[in-house]
């Protein structure tokens, strides 16, 4: 029987006294898995606590944190739900110019107060995370509020609030997008000018990026450049407030599964609900729990030859990933789907290296991105000739544990 990784607890919505004895407002809490970890207040974007803003809190829950969005826009209206359509944006840009700055940060120290007190926050810690109005909330959570650090991105008007920089006492990082129409090119200079190289401060400005680049199917949204900033952000908060997990660990016991054991529920039940693979030079693989465990079923786990061996070269720990590297060894005494598709066995010795990058959300593997250079393998089963093509063998792997063999002999041939 096929067996998921552990699901999260349904998200659910808690209320949140104001601190000006004026009312509650409502916020949306998501959980990790565990059902603890640090917390993460969510500042919303002009558009409330929207269907994005749920989605990106139960992201940030699977990453490990107790995430709340607090409906920041109460005060007008409660429970404001917008979408993206002209008529949206209109709607959206009222609530921002009725929206009464001073409140609001209260309203965010009673969410971070409320989720500190909460008993999934483990140790108390909290951090802000914030988007387009939420990123300047974040900059002034930094500056007003007892959060333990703060995210912002694409914040609109934070150089007008520059004058309050010298009251940032906790981490900062700051995600700006070069081509911002809501903070033209002087306006970034200007925050750039004013926090650049304040301690725990840390910017990151986007070349080309407009507004919402990491908002996932939004006009602008870039996916590189939001890739890049979510492991920004992650590295930022695990340096603050974790959580801490063992990702090397984790990994091995991931190899293990699928190269020792051979067990393909166990080797699922290391990834996230929705994992994916993706071998970089055959394009084989496969994306979300079925698809992955037919793959790994019928092309990966039971097809590796008897003999196959993984030799580590180096690993290097990020926030969110582990990169190994290491040479891949096999004897092609069995097809293999995943490297070789098609290609019947050749008795043929393959010693090839090979780069893994590992992604993690939270303490489960979200995917594998996995390199090595296919002409060098078609060279060592004989498929492909090396005399003709400026391609190697065996020696790549040799040359890789010893620096000393003759570098460019395909240069002088």
């Amino acid at each position: 029987m096929q067996q998921k990784a552990p699901q999260a607890a349904a998200p659910q919505r808690i209320r949140i006294e104001a601190t000006d004895a004026s009312g509650s407002f409502s916020g949306y809490l998501a959980l990790p898995a565990s059902g603890a970890g640090p917390g993460l207040v969510i500042a919303q974007e002009i558009f409330g606590v929207n269907s994005t803003m749920r989605e990106v809190a139960d992201y940030y829950a699977e990453e490990g944190y107790v995430v709340l969005v607090p409906d920041l826009f109460w005060r007008q209206q409660p429970d404001v739900e917008l979408g993206y359509s002209p008529e949206d944006w209109q709607r959206a840009f009222g609530f921002y110019q009725g929206f009464d700055e001073a409140k609001g940060m209260e309203d965010m120290q009673a969410a971070i107060t409320a989720l500190r007190q909460r008993p999934e926050v483990q140790g108390g810690k909290v951090g802000v995370l914030g988007f387009c109005l939420g990123g300047k909330l974040a900059y002034l959570a930094a500056c007003r509020t007892d959060a333990d650090v703060a995210v912002g991105y694409y914040g609109v008007g934070i150089d007008a609030a520059l004058d309050e920089a010298d009251k940032i006492k906790r981490p900062l990082t700051l995600h700006i997008a070069e081509l911002d129409k809501f903070c033209p090119p002087e306006a970034r200079d200007r925050i750039v000018a004013a926090l650049k190289g304040r301690p725990g401060v840390s910017l990151h400005v986007y070349p080309g990026m407009d507004h919402a680049f990491a908002r996932l199917g939004g006009e602008h949204y870039h996916k590189p450049s939001a890739l890049m900033a979510h492991e920004r952000s992650i590295a930022t908060l695990k340096d603050a407030i974790g959580p801490h997990y063992d990702l090397s660990a984790l990994w091995d016991k991931h190899c293990e599964y699928e190269f020792g054991t051979r067990n393909v529920d166990d080797t699922m039940s290391t990834m996230v609900a929705e994992p994916y693979v993706n071998h970089i030079p055959t394009m084989t693989g496969g994306v979300g729990y079925r698809n992955l465990h037919a793959f790994y079923s019928n092309h990966f786990v039971n097809s590796n030859p008897p003999d196959t061996s993984l030799v580590p070269i180096s690993r290097t720990i990020g926030a969110t990933q582990v990169v190994d590297e290491m040479l891949f060894c096999f004897t092609h005494t069995t097809e293999i789907p995943w490297m070789l598709p098609g290609v019947a066995p050749t008795g043929k010795r393959v010693e090839i290296p090979l780069l893994a990058v590992i992604k993690f959300r939270g303490d489960k593997l979200y995917h594998e991105h996995i390199y090595w250079d296919q002409a060098s393998v078609l060279v060592q089963v004989g498929l492909l000739d090396p005399k003709l093509l400026p391609v190697a063998g065996i020696e790549t792997a040799r040359k890789l544990l010893d620096e000393t063999l003759p570098s460019n002999t395909l240069m002088q041939r």
